[in-house]
């Protein structure tokens, strides 16, 4: 049994990548498709294709690489709020990665966003995991 989805969605991805894997299939959920939305949106990855396969379906996540290097465009994959430890943020509390070179994906009252959005909006909400 799974406990925390979240992470093992950011694990599979993180091992993908280390492995090279053109494409990773992970079960889909609500969260997680958008998750996968703001990934692509940002530039992470290179597609996503939800498949209704199963009872719950899956998510198919084409990974993206640097054409020279081989090197993936993710290099880091950090998930931040756990069950056993939330971290929440008022709006104005809102962290930059890397001084703005990252994404923080947060969940808020107004939906998953990123964490530029969150403040553009001037919403807090539950951190879930940072990008670079």
């Amino acid at each position: 049994m799974n406990t925390d989805p979240i992470a093992d969605y950011l694990t599979r991805i993180r091992n993908a990548n280390s492995a090279g894997h053109r494409v990773v299939s992970i079960p889909a959920s609500k969260l997680k498709l958008e998750i996968t939305k703001i990934l692509f949106d940002q530039g992470y990855i290179l597609s996503y294709k939800k498949e209704d396969d199963s009872v719950q379906g899956s998510i198919k996540i084409a990974l993206k690489y640097d054409r020279l290097t081989k090197e993936p465009v993710i290099k880091k994959l950090e998930r931040i709020s756990t069950p056993g430890l939330r971290k929440y943020v008022a709006s104005g509390e809102v962290p930059r990665v890397l001084n703005g070179l990252g994404t923080a994906i947060v969940s808020t009252s107004h939906g998953v966003m990123t964490g530029k959005q969150a403040k553009k909006e001037n919403v807090g909400g539950e951190v879930l995991c940072y990008v670079h």
